[in-house]
């Protein structure tokens, strides 16, 4: 059974559809907070296990409110069976958000009159790089028929095939689905293309009453690994946020029709930035996007399972990587182990790879749906920023402490145009911020640099 087409952000309806750190061989900062998907309104989460042509999709919801009114349209390629399709538990796509998170570290200096300790910190120190409603046309008068009928956790499931768009759609809003008005055009290229839709509803009279509604996760097999994302576009409100979460054994997955950016990372920011994290994450990633003219899809994470450094949240266990639907795990476990946060060590017999991608997008920036390989790359790469906390004593102590002071004041410099350069905000603003809290060069008692002159001014001796 094929299932490729399957739709990240289109639940429809009253549903949204620097310098581095210093740093050895391995961490020693302290993890501070963590920039989830919880920072972004309209946002959209899905975890893609993929092994071969084997997927297993889970499409999280950010649905709020009366659960009556909630629809989900999924365009699918064949007729899923019935245990194709499975009911998760939301915490595990939390706590992959978690695991994922770009994230914020940071280190205290230490007292640069300890020579020896001073200069073993330099030496280390370096860039890292359904039920019909009375009066609604019967689906076969209107070109649409009926291909199955599941009932699944909460949710009534339908499999829909049809002739046009136009009766399809008629039917999906006479039967509570609400698409909304420009679909057809959408809708109609799903259906010349032969796919069918997967339509997703809540029985109220199986759900449990909470707001939230857990996800729905389908397994299938087909040689291509795509995302179709254009009928989210048709009731958006402005752009976007899609979050893919990709578990693979080989490595990293990329976007093969869109640009796969990395997030500048490994960056110092000022210190301040502790308290405002998830408006320099939010600014920081909305002016990447702007720089890509809004066309780029951006990797904030990836790293083997086995481990974290620093970890934003504990990995997930065995068990919870088979929930998601990673498929070529052994099912005894003798190793597992649940680690604490903090710098982990590698641990074993945990065989996946995870890649968190994250989309901005609309109609305009995105009119392909997404397309994905897999890639054999393993290296590491997590979306990370550190503030570097200063040593602050007597900096007249000794001739040490005094080249210190003098260096501080450069790199608050630095970390000033870096912020700006992030995030597009206004270095004079930043400066200021930084020097009402005691970073700037009267707070260290030393006179602010120079002014560098470019290459050229020096050149010729201009400026």
């Amino acid at each position: 059974m094929k299932l490729n087409h399957l739709i990240g952000a289109c639940t429809l309806g009253l549903a949204s559809l620097a310098l581095s750190a210093p740093m050895a061989s391995a961490f020693c900062g302290f993890y501070v907070a963590k920039a989830d998907t919880d920072l972004f309104n309209d946002a959209s989460k899905v975890v893609l296990v993929r092994d071969g042509d084997r997927t297993v999709i889970t499409m999280a919801s950010d649905f709020r409110g009366d659960v009556s009114e909630f629809a989900m349209v999924v365009p699918v390629v064949d007729i899923p069976e019935r245990e194709q399709i499975h009911v998760a538990n939301p915490a595990l796509v939390d706590h992959l958000d978690e695991y994922t998170a770009p994230r914020l570290v940071e280190y205290y200096d230490e007292n640069p009159c300890d020579l020896r300790r001073y200069r073993e910190m330099a030496m280390s120190a370096g860039p890292q790089p359904m039920v019909m409603e009375d009066g609604v046309a019967e689906p076969e008068e209107l070109g649409v028929t009926i291909e199955a009928e599941y009932e699944v956790g909460e949710y009534d499931i339908l499999i829909l095939s049809a002739e046009e768009s136009d009766g399809l759609i008629t039917w999906l809003n006479g039967n509570g689905y609400k698409i909304p008005d420009g679909a057809e055009e959408i809708v109609g290229s799903y259906l010349r293309q032969g796919m069918k839709f997967f339509v997703a509803k809540v029985n109220l009279e199986r759900h449990d009453g909470s707001a939230m509604l857990r996800p729905i996760q389908v397994a299938y097999e087909d040689e291509d690994f795509m995302l179709p994302i254009r009928l989210g576009t048709v009731n958006a409100d402005g752009k976007q946020e899609l979050f893919v979460f990709a578990i693979t054994r080989q490595g990293r997955v990329e976007a093969t029709n869109y640009r796969t950016v990395k997030l500048p990372s490994n960056m110092d920011v000022p210190i301040y930035v502790k308290d405002e994290f998830g408006e320099f994450y939010k600014a920081m990633f909305g002016h990447q996007t702007d720089k890509e003219n809004g066309k780029a899809v951006f990797m904030e994470y990836a790293w083997d399972m086995a481990w974290c450094d620093p970890c934003a949240a504990n990995p997930l266990s065995l068990s919870e990587l088979r929930e998601l639907g990673v498929m070529w795990l052994g099912e005894d476990n003798p190793n597992e182990i649940r680690p604490m946060p903090g710098r982990l060590p590698p641990q074993p017999a945990v065989d996946a790879f995870v890649t968190r991608l994250h989309v901005r997008y609309d109609a305009q920036s995105f009119p392909e749906d997404l397309t994905f390989q897999v890639t054999g790359d393993r290296e590491n790469y997590q979306g990370r920023y550190v503030l570097r906390h200063p040593w602050r004593g007597d900096y007249g102590e000794c001739d040490a402490a005094g080249e210190y002071a003098e260096g501080l004041v450069e790199r608050w410099d630095t970390e000033a145009k870096s912020l700006a350069k992030l995030t597009g905000w206004e270095l004079a603003d930043i400066k200021a911020k930084m020097a009402a809290g005691g970073y700037s060069a009267a707070s260290v008692g030393v006179s602010e640099p120079k002014p560098t002159r470019s290459w050229w001014q020096r050149l010729w001796g201009n400026g």
